[in-house]
């Protein structure tokens, strides 16, 4: 790039000068030939030259050589030569015979140039070559004082010596000019070249090409959102899925701090660390984000080159989907969980009739097994046989009847259930209750006895509804349950619920149509929160309808 500036430059010096020598060329010309014209038009307007060319021309017969040697006109020829510096004064008859010359022996023969134009009245101006050689000469008609037509001509000239004698200090002035013009700009391209390799850190052109087709190609082969800025926190590269996860397609340009989302969105991006709460461990770097319908995680670097800071890149992980499916498969572990310990149970209540029986004592027998029985019916579900009839439902919330009975909390089901239909969408049915009886226990865990947890379920048509109350200690007051996440096991002094459940039943009711609401902050005594939520579309009738509604 240094060659080529320094080229361009010689070759935009070159033809300036070449423009500038050819204009004060020119203009010396001009100015001889001027000159030569004022002298010739001042000696032919003299009126002893023109009564001398007058006579000369009335005289029939050829003048000699020596009649016009030190003759009038010859000396005030002479006499003008030495006043002007001109290489010539020539004047002659209407016959074009030399009258005066610088050189006496061509007086009277007749001039080597033309003299027609003057006779004619006009006055010529130009560059010719004559016995004395090539000059710059103006030739002028002489006029006969009393008739005033043209008898003769005055041509004056210049030698090329003294009309270019001003050339050398011309030329030495755009020579000056042109070597501080070339200096001026090989100092200007060494500056430039040195703050083009600052700002493209040492990179060619050939190299920062290369580097735009791979940017350009892994940011658009990346699944991951990609976003970079520099030190003063203006967005320099973002990436399509990052557009699409932050919700803003305009992210080039704009300040990372400026942008419309969520504070810890925006701490997370910037990097910012947030307050330790009592009871957490770990960092905050694999914390999850809660972003619209989408649980991201933002993990930044700092980017630099030696003693220099470029700023900071951000990959943004878009893990909705995992956590999703982790969430049902946590439900349906802790369904295989608690048949796993029904079974087990089962197992051993078999075993103690078929020891009774292998006894012979049969009525002990028929005895354990209508305990058995009536156990089975007065079990901590006792609306489930009568409310809750539902097989899917029925399962899920006995699996979490077990689960909350070994942290010490009693699970029902209100009196109030009625699911007439049945469950079509169980993932989606699974992820909001399962989510919901969760953080209900978690929040239960850390109230004052009795703990609790109360479920009411309703359907209507193909939607379901469904509320969910604790014993805990309520939600406090601002606290955005719906946008925090928290991964960590809670303290007394915690949100309600984990944090991150909430987020997604929300997202999962919203697909479906429907909605997840906090019914009541609760935090009084002995009374938690209460949430509810309205799942449309996850309901069907039943293939065998009840007797008696089938009208």
């Amino acid at each position: 790039m240094l060659l080529w500036q320094l080229a361009c430059v010689t070759g935009i010096v070159a033809i300036c000068t070449g423009v500038f020598v050819s204009i004060g060329v020119q203009q010396l010309r001009a100015e001889a030939e001027t000159s030569a014209l004022s002298i010739a038009r001042t000696v032919a307007a003299d009126s002893d030259a023109r009564a001398g060319v007058a006579r000369a021309s009335a005289d029939i017969g050829t003048p000699s050589n020596a009649s016009l040697r030190g003759g009038p006109l010859s000396v005030l020829a002479a006499a003008a030569e030495a006043n002007t510096g001109a290489l010539f004064i020539v004047i002659t008859d209407d016959h074009g015979i030399r009258l005066a010359h610088p050189d006496p022996q061509m007086l009277g023969a007749e001039v080597s140039t033309g003299f027609a134009e003057a006779l004619a009245g006009r006055e010529t101006v130009s560059w010719e070559s004559g016995t004395l050689g090539e000059s710059a000469r103006a030739k002028v008609p002489v006029r006969d004082p009393d008739t005033d037509e043209p008898v003769g001509e005055v041509s004056v000239g210049f030698a090329p010596s003294s009309v270019f004698k001003e050339l050398p200090l011309l030329l030495g002035g755009v020579a000056l000019a042109a070597t501080a013009a070339l200096a001026l700009g090989a100092v200007v391209s060494i500056v430039l070249r040195r703050r083009l390799e600052r700002l493209t850190l040492g990179l060619q052109p050939e190299e920062m090409s290369a580097l735009i087709q791979n940017q350009a190609a892994v940011l658009d082969g990346v699944g991951d959102g990609v976003l970079a800025w520099g030190p003063d926190g203006v967005v320099t590269v973002a990436n399509t899925t990052a557009a699409r996860l932050l919700g803003i397609s305009d992210l080039v340009g704009r300040r990372i701090h400026d942008l419309a989302l969520p504070g810890p969105v925006i701490a997370a991006l910037a990097g910012e660390p947030k307050s330790p709460s009592r009871g957490r461990r770990g960092s905050d770097a694999d914390e999850p984000v809660v972003l619209a319908d989408h649980v991201v995680f933002i993990d930044t670097h700092p980017v630099s080159r030696p003693n220099r800071d470029l700023g900071m890149i951000a990959v943004i992980r878009d893990r909705t989907d995992v956590v999703t499916l982790t969430d049902r498969l946590e439900s349906v572990a802790s369904m295989t969980d608690a048949l796993r310990v029904q079974r087990h149970e089962f197992a051993n209540r078999l075993h103690v009739a078929a020891g009774l029986m292998d006894a012979g004592r049969v009525p002990d027998a028929r005895d354990y097994l209508d305990d058995v029985l009536d156990a089975s019916r007065s079990a901590d579900i006792p609306a489930a046989g009568g409310h809750l009839t539902e097989p899917f439902l029925l399962s899920l919330v006995e699996a979490k009847s077990a689960q909350a009975g070994e942290r010490g909390v009693l699970l029902t089901v209100g009196s109030d259930s009625l699911v007439r239909g049945v469950v079509s969408a169980p993932e989606e049915v699974a992820t909001v209750l399962a989510n919901l009886v969760d953080n209900a226990v978690r929040a239960a865990v850390y109230g004052k006895q009795p703990r609790w947890v109360d479920v009411e379920l309703l359907d209507d048509g193909d939607t379901l509804g469904m509320t969910v109350s604790d014993s805990g200690q309520g939600v406090p007051d601002g606290a955005q349950v719906f946008g925090e996440m928290r991964r960590k096991e809670l303290d007394p002094d915690a949100v309600h619920g984990r944090g991150i459940g909430l987020p997604l039943v929300r997202d999962v009711a919203a697909r479906l149509g429907g909605e997840v609401w906090l019914a009541d902050a609760g935090g009084r005594e002995g009374s938690g929160a209460v949430f509810c939520a309205r799942l449309p579309g996850v309901m069907r009738p039943p293939a065998h309808p009840e007797r008696g509604e089938d009208r």
